[in-house]
């Protein structure tokens, strides 16, 4: 789990808490923030506009799942891959490409394991890499899909909000001459505007931002692995593999992983 994701939700609920309960007497105060026709108006009316704008139930309800995803942690460490690229450069080096095929039985990844399988059945490296990246295209495709969803939710917010403040000042100045109703109206005027603003900035833009930081970090390591195997493919020293593979680190990762050490280069 990532939980800084989740400590992230869990703090942000808490500083709004503590801002609302900061210097009154009681605790009693938090339900002024409650209020059932603003939630109607925000939620109730951000929720459907991003159902309208989704082509299907399915994919509505799908994107909505995605929630969760910013609660996975995303194995991400691109010194492994670059390892896994070596010891395949290896075993390549040593006993040709056809080799790779036993190897590949032992690789997770199912990307790296596509890519390998290729370059075994003797694909031609332009067709290799088109097919990897066409992959690559239709994975961030699928993720910006996703990250759309967020958006639309995190601009329907603060529209839906602004609505209900609307609904509220309207019903307002239409009963002025009743003293009691101005209270109650101001009330689903401002706290619209709140759930709006809650709703995008606690939920929907963070996890979009987190679902883009997620996309750009798994596609990275698998452009690591198409620029390692079509190495593999042409040949090339693992030496220069591993130095090639390397440009993806920062500088103090590079530094990292050769102090620990990598794979035996041949």
């Amino acid at each position: 789990m990532d939980f800084a994701s989740l400590l992230g939700l869990i703090l942000c609920f808490v500083a709004v808490v503590y801002g609302i309960l900061n210097g009154q007497e009681s605790l009693t105060v938090i339900w002024n923030f409650v209020d059932i026709p603003s939630i109607f108006i925000t939620f109730g009316g951000a929720f459907c506009s991003v159902l309208i704008m989704s082509p299907d139930l399915k994919g509505y309800l799908e994107n909505l799942k995605s929630f969760a995803l910013i609660l996975k942690k995303v194995p991400s460490n691109e010194e492994e891959t670059i390892r896994t690229i070596i010891e395949l450069s290896n075993i390549a080096r040593k006993e040709g490409l056809l080799a790779l095929e036993e190897a590949a039985n032992n690789i997770d990844d199912e990307f790296l394991k596509k890519g390998v399988l290729l370059i075994v059945d003797g694909t031609d490296p332009e067709l290799v890499r088109s097919i990897m990246e066409t992959e690559l295209n239709c994975i961030e495709d699928r993720h910006a899909s996703k990250v759309g969803f967020w958006d639309n939710f995190a601009a329907m917010g603060p529209a839906w909000g602004m609505i209900g403040t609307l609904i509220g000042l309207i019903n307002m100045l239409v009963k002025m001459e009743d003293p009691k109703s101005i209270g109650k109206n101001m009330s689903v005027a401002l706290v619209t505007t709140f759930y709006g603003s809650m709703l995008a900035n606690w939920i929907c833009i963070p996890i979009s931002t987190k679902l883009k930081a997620n996309n750009a970090q798994e596609i990275k390591i698998k452009e690591v692995m198409v620029e390692g195997l079509l190495s593999i493919q042409a040949g090339e020293n693992p030496r220069v593999i591993e130095e090639k593979l390397k440009s993806f680190l920062s500088p103090a990762r590079r530094e990292a992983m050769q102090e620990e050490g990598g794979e035996e280069i041949g």
